[in-house]
């Protein structure tokens, strides 16, 4: 099949599925696995050049609606009459799924099937541990500043903070992305700042930045130097690299509890 992916997360999907050779263009964002570099790029998730993906004639378009702002991408590709499909994770059961169906649309229903198996197997492990653990410490995630967007309870990143020991100060808005303030979060004074913005690679990111914002040198979590950028690609793509997000954060919060997990290799990537 001649497949095209319009989102980062939608190629990792291909890669965990083996198809990764059959992809014949990518969205700009897509950087992993390294080999789909010498792909063409069909431009940003947001605005991904239609003509292009036209010219490329793919079997298979995989398309997100994970990030507001897509729906434009599929209305397009619906009027050209382009064969795709369209995932929405928002949790990590739902990226399961996602694999589940992208793989049944690329003729690998049983490898995805496989894949997804030791995808749920690996969570299960971390829930275990997660309900010995007595001291939840709170995080505050934060995936842009300026406005401030944080995920809220129905949201992949509020399961892993629990997966892992902790608890995501702001799982009490019932949303996926939730537009905060500066002094919300101060108001909440979590245990753990946690820097992860949409798209920017955490060298460009500088933890000392939260000391500048109005009264957090006073919050909890900037005195005790419990600041920390988390890598975009491990926390912010609905895709199973959250696995190794996950254990990241595991290992932050309750190193002694988790240090019994082992990723699966597949997962290690």
């Amino acid at each position: 099949m001649r497949l095209i992916s319009i989102c980062p997360s939608n190629t990792e999907l291909v890669e965990y599925l083996g198809l990764t050779s059959q992809l014949v263009g990518v969205d700009d964002f897509s950087d992993w696995p390294a080999s789909i570099q010498s792909l063409p790029k069909l431009g940003p998730d947001l605005s991904i050049d239609m003509d292009k993906v036209e010219a490329l004639k793919p079997d298979l378009v995989i398309a997100s609606l994970s990030v507001p702002g897509m729906e434009k991408n599929i209305e397009e590709l619906k009027k050209r009459g382009l064969p795709y499909i369209v995932t929405n994770p928002q949790s990590l059961q739902d990226i399961g799924d996602s694999l589940l169906e992208a793989g049944k649309a690329c003729g690998v229903e049983e490898q995805a099937k496989e894949i997804a198996n030791q995808y749920f197997s690996q969570l299960k492990l971390f829930q275990q541990v997660a309900n010995t653990i007595e001291n939840h410490p709170a995080l505050y995630w934060e995936w842009w500043p300026k406005p401030v967007f944080t995920p809220g309870r129905i949201n992949w990143l509020t399961e892993i903070s629990e997966l892992a020991g902790g608890t995501n100060v702001f799982a009490t808005e019932h949303t996926a992305n939730f537009q905060t303030s500066w002094d919300d979060v101060k108001q909440r004074d979590p245990d753990y700042i946690l820097l992860s913005w949409v798209g920017v690679q955490t060298e460009k990111i500088d933890p000392e930045i939260v000391k500048k914002r109005p009264g957090w040198i006073d919050l909890q979590a900037v005195q005790s130097g419990r600041v920390a950028v988390m890598e975009e690609e491990y926390f912010c793509r609905p895709s199973p690299r959250l696995l190794i997000g996950l254990h990241k954060l595991a290992m932050l919060l309750h190193p002694d509890s988790y240090r019994m997990i082992e990723l699966d290799p597949l997962f290690k990537k």
